[in-house]
């Protein structure tokens, strides 16, 4: 599965973006599509991920209740809703999918997207 995230760029604090997320083909064969970020100088860290089938959806907790993940199965694409951003929300953003259902921790997602870049400026 090729994945292309999209939709990073510069916002001011409190702003709102939407990133996407779509797969070269069908994931009948993944469960989840997770999205991670990394700042400069930090570890790669877990945001939130859907499942493909039920829609159920996990979050880290830095980001609950202002960060929302979406699917729309026919078209492969997921979405991250990401409102009240933070400049601690800098980081570049990756879209990835797994077999695992609902996991977060990142060595479980074996298909990773180029990444997109989200600024927050303060």
């Amino acid at each position: 599965v090729q994945l292309q995230a999209s939709g990073g760029g510069l916002v001011q604090a409190g702003g709102s973006l939407r990133l996407s997320c779509a797969a070269s083909r069908r994931t009948f064969n993944t469960a989840t599509m997770g999205w991670f970020r990394q700042a400069p100088g930090k570890e790669r860290e877990f945001v939130g991920s859907i499942t493909w089938v039920s829609g159920s959806t996990n979050y880290a907790d830095s980001v609950k209740g202002r960060f929302t993940v979406s699917r729309d199965n026919t078209k492969n694409t997921v979405y991250l809703q990401m409102d009240s951003l933070k400049p601690q929300d800098t980081a570049v953003y990756y879209c990835a999918t797994t077999r695992r259902f609902g996991t977060t921790i990142s060595r479980d997602y074996d298909s990773w997207g180029r990444g997109t870049l989200v600024t927050v400026s303060s």
